[in-house]
């Protein structure tokens, strides 16, 4: 077994088939296949079921992806290591993130890691809910993840490193009943029409609360896609309830944004295995924690600090 036939494993798994890694491999599509037969047959088990003109996992195979996906890191690791001897150059920070801490605080994080690191790439992996972070982190697809969550996260296996709590906001077009920076009640968006997302997200749950008050708001439209929501808003389709990670884009867009009480708060926080860290990983963990630490010495109210090197 050689790292090149583990390459080969898991481009196969993420591009869906022989045919399309050994294109995105730049390599031919009978070398890969013999390649793939002499892992096979090295391991003594079958890694993919051949369905059609298509393959899918099989068992072992399923088992044999977060061990390659690790050594390889691991690989990558040794390399890094070693041009880290001289300053971090080169490499990929791979991130799974949530829409919302995708806004805030991962815009500061990447732009200060920028100017920091300015020959590494972060990559980052769209992710819907706390879980699928935590499946992304824990098979190896992603070295970190920033998610947010009704209350602190504390997966097993893995590191928390608690970032920041965000309270809740109304976002509305100008012009409107909302003020901006004017603190409201639920009862002031008495008639409002709202803009929501789908049942089960923190923030659904907190405009059904608002609905149920019986004061004639309703929810006009629900989204898949936070990114809909803003431009929904400014069009004045309706006014929305949004973590404050949104307020400084909102504000920029034109939108009016006013604090909410008594609100929810989203915990944001960053999970990342315990050890196969890359360098370039380690170094966005610690500008993540440099981050937390400046935001709770901060509070809470007033603009995003930006983090130490």
């Amino acid at each position: 077994m050689d790292a090149r036939q583990l390459e080969y494993f898991l481009a196969i798994v993420e591009h869906g088939g022989f045919s399309k890694a050994a294109a995105a491999l730049h390599v031919a599509q009978p070398s890969l296949s013999q390649s793939m037969a002499n892992l096979e047959a090295d391991l003594g088990v079958a890694l993919f079921h051949r369905v059609g003109r298509g393959v899918v996992l099989s068992e072992a195979g399923r088992e044999l992806l977060e061990p390659s996906r690790r050594v390889l890191r691991d690989l990558t690791a040794v390399r890094d290591t070693a041009a880290a001897l001289a300053g971090l150059h080169g490499g990929t920070v791979e991130v799974a993130t949530m829409p919302s801490p995708g806004i805030e605080p991962l815009t500061t994080l990447v732009h200060r890691f920028a100017e920091l690191h300015p020959s590494v790439t972060v990559s980052t992996q769209a992710a819907f809910t706390p879980d699928e972070v935590l499946s992304l982190v824990r098979s190896g697809a992603c070295e970190l993840g920033l998610l947010g969550s009704a209350a602190p996260v504390r997966p097993a296996g893995l590191d928390v490193l608690h970032v920041e709590d965000q309270p809740f906001v109304v976002v509305a077009a100008p012009g409107g009943a909302v003020e901006d920076d004017v603190t409201i009640r639920p009862g002031d968006l008495a008639g409002q029409k709202l803009i929501a997302s789908r049942t089960g997200s923190l923030m659904r749950g907190i405009v059904d609360d608002i609905t149920a008050g019986g004061t004639g708001t309703e929810i006009v439209t629900v989204v898949d896609h936070r990114t809909s929501i803003l431009p929904l808003v400014l069009t004045g389709v309706g006014v929305a309830v949004l973590p404050s990670s949104w307020t400084r884009l909102a504000r920029r867009c034109g939108a009016v944004v006013a604090p909410i009480e008594p609100t929810a708060h989203l915990h944001v926080a960053m999970v990342s295995l315990p050890a196969h860290l890359t360098p370039a990983a380690r170094a966005f963990l610690a500008l993540t924690a440099s981050l937390a630490r400046r935001r709770a010495a901060h509070g809470t109210g007033g603009p995003p600090p930006t983090p130490d090197a």
